[in-house]
């Protein structure tokens, strides 16, 4: 019988593909506030997709996320004190497996003595059951007067003269068990191939780690060691795969070392003291005698190699020495993982993490998901909307148009859901769209001709059947609402306190909104934006997307903006000027006689010069119309001043409010007359 499981959508459960308009509708989202292509391309990677179906792509910061919950997953699982408890049960039993053997060998022996082979006499039986007895009681009191701690032990019972062959059989292999795990951190490959350590094996590995320290000695006097010799001759005893240069050695020695000493630094004092006792128990004085010169060298070559790093455990489950090693081994790896991830956070590329690392930590899905993550530029490079140059990435023509478009279509279905938009038109004219209304054709008209009415008109004039005959006179054209060629100055407020009221991205979205407005349906018009803080300057269109505020300048200097303004719309020719001012505060600087003067509650004087610039403004025919984001009572009494110099309106708004606003006061101001 089948069965069906049934899970709360996340939009994980179908495969995504990345598509370069859902790519751009975020890349816009994080574009926005900063103007940085570059930060805006890792946020995508950072902060996931998703696309207009629901299907989301995870994040950097997801895959980062996921990793850590593994990692502790392993921590609240495991308990690393029962390292040394596996081993003390093992040395308590060794030692009850004597104990018993060491009371049935007597009991053997007594019965012997009384029924034993006839060729000894009762006295040699009563001999040998006596040596047996003294041999058997000295064993006892070594057993009863143990050391308390594990190395102790393993010291004492090495040297134990043992009467019950089982328990001298489980001492030899607790021995080659914990051999192993003293030489795994330095011969790993090798103590995973030996089943039973033999005397000579201990040998070929002291003699590997004497021809390590000689090649690490030669290195540390200058010198290249011949390292192709050294893998023919010791080669067979670094696994399938060795490394294949003395860096790789180096390299591979450093991590098991640090692995181990993860391990004991992850213990509690006590039973790291008692693991270390232990495994110096096991080793002869030579081996350990290499391996200290082996960790000297070590240290030597690489002073700032990180060899301690410590993980808290709080689980219960039993492991041993060796799956610790291996735990090691994996959350060292976890920890290089996601060091990659967090600089891949910050940085240009995804390139630094390693797909291995990911599948074999995260799984074979996530590391498609990061395939899919790393081809985000790709698929937007492919569509044409972002190119490299020597910095970097840039937006292309057609890619600064897509944003604009985007900016553009938010503002108007927000007019669509508000309602907005009660503009009437009451002028007709030439150049606009069509109204619904007809007249009769005038020379100069645009040849907008409604057949249904002008073939109407001729038969009017001159009822007969077919063929018609249209006269001049007869020709009825649509009428169109009138539109007037206009040049504008957006100024545009870059001062700090617009991002800190949350006010800029909402004006950088109307700059560029009008930008693409202008053309794509108005192309014959003339828009220029200008930026103020402290001072004024002009924004280039292909500077537009890529503009910031003005981090640590609380000022606003308007009078050299309008002044900006006034001197390039006296360029051009055209029936409508204006300027529209976007600013959440009044002006706190000026330039007078060449010098700037800041003050913040403004003084008199800015306030006056500021006025003074709108004045000329509105001689030079240029109307203000000024958008203030903020309803503080100073802040209007000086946009109202204003509004009254220059000529034009104030539009008290919010950021949310700001584009409807603009544009459509634009649209309706481009269809009448001035």
């Amino acid at each position: 019988m089948a069965i069906y499981r049934y899970s709360e959508w996340d939009g994980t459960q179908d495969i995504f593909e990345l598509d370069a308009d859902d790519l751009m509708r975020h890349l816009e989202r994080y574009l926005m506030p900063y103007g940085d292509l570059s930060y805006a391309l890792r946020a995508l990677q950072r902060g996931g997709i998703t696309d207009s179906q629901g299907r989301r792509l995870p994040s950097l910061e997801d895959l980062l996320n996921r990793l850590r919950q593994r990692r502790q997953q392993q921590l609240d699982k495991y308990n690393l004190g029962s390292i040394l408890d596996d081993i003390r049960k093992r040395l308590e039993n060794i030692v009850k497996t004597e104990r018993e053997g060491i009371s049935r060998r007597l009991e053997e022996a007594r019965q012997q003595a009384q029924e034993g082979p006839a060729e000894l006499s009762q006295e040699e039986r009563e001999r040998l059951l006596q040596a047996l007895e003294e041999r058997a009681t000295r064993n006892l009191e070594k057993l009863d007067n143990l050391p308390q701690d594990i190395g102790g032990q393993i010291r004492e019972l090495s040297q134990y003269d043992y009467i019950d062959d089982n328990a001298r059989q489980q001492f030899q292999e607790l021995m080659d068990l914990l051999k192993k795990c003293a030489m795994q951190p330095y011969a790993k490959n090798l103590m995973q191939q030996l089943r039973n350590l033999q005397p000579g094996d201990m040998a070929a590995i002291r003699q590997l780690l004497q021809a390590i320290n000689e090649m690490l000695e030669q290195r540390l006097r200058g010198e290249e060691p011949d390292y192709q010799q050294f893998l023919r001759r010791f080669g067979h005893l670094l696994g399938p795969q060795p490394p294949q240069s003395l860096d790789e050695l180096i390299e591979y020695l450093q991590e098991q070392i640090r692995q181990a000493q993860s391990l004991l630094d992850s213990m509690s004092p006590e039973d790291r003291q008692a693991l270390e006792q232990l495994l110096e128990s096991v080793i002869d004085d030579a081996t350990r005698r290499e391996l200290q010169r082996l960790s000297a060298n070590i240290q030597a070559l690489n002073p700032d190699f990180p060899l301690h790093q410590r993980y808290l455990f709080s689980g219960e489950e039993p492991i041993s020495y060796t799956e610790a090693l291996k735990l090691m081994e994996m959350l060292h790896k976890m920890d290089r993982l996601e060091a990659q991830l967090e600089d891949a956070r910050y940085s240009r590329s995804t390139d630094a993490i390693s797909e291995e690392l990911v599948k074999e930590l995260l799984g074979e899905q996530a590391a498609r998901e990061l395939e899919q993550l790393r081809n985000i530029t790709r698929v937007l490079e492919e569509a044409g909307y972002i190119q490299q140059n020597e910095y970097g990435y840039e937006l292309t023509p057609r890619g600064i148009r897509k944003i604009g478009q985007k900016a553009l279509q938010d503002i108007f279905e927000k007019l669509k859901k508000d309602a907005l938009g009660a503009h009437n038109l009451r002028r007709k004219g030439t150049g606009g769209e069509r109204t619904g209304e007809t007249r009769r054709y005038q020379f100069g008209d645009e040849f907008n001709i409604h057949i249904q009415k002008t073939v109407m008109n001729s038969l009017y004039r001159e009822p007969k059947v077919p063929p018609l005959k249209v006269a001049p006179e007869d020709f009825e054209v649509f009428e169109t609402e009138a539109l007037t060629r206009s040049a504008t100055v957006l100024m545009l407020d870059l001062s700090l306190s617009m991002p800190m009221r949350g006010n800029f991205e909402a004006a950088k979205r109307v700059a560029i909104a009008l930008d693409s407005l202008i053309r794509s349906q108005f192309p014959r018009d003339i828009l220029h934006t200008i930026g103020f803080s402290t001072y004024a300057r002009l924004i280039k269109k292909d500077e537009l997307l890529y503009i910031s505020w003005d981090e640590f300048d609380p000022y606003t200097n308007m009078q050299q903006g309008l002044a900006l303004a006034r001197h390039l719309l006296g360029k051009v020719r055209a029936a409508n000027k204006q300027v529209i001012l976007i600013t959440d505060g009044e002006p706190t600087a000026h330039i007078e006689n060449g010098r700037l003067f800041l003050q913040d509650p403004p003084s008199l004087r800015t306030l006056q010069l500021t006025l003074r610039e709108a004045q000329r403004c509105a001689r030079a025919g240029i109307v203000i119309n000024t958008f203030m984001l903020d309803t503080y009572q100073l802040y209007t009494a000086f946009v109202d001043q204003m509004a009254k110099v220059g000529k034009g309106r104030v539009f008290f708004t919010s950021a949310d409010k700001l584009g409807q606003y603009v544009l459509v006061d634009y649209v309706a101001n481009k269809r009448r007359r001035v």
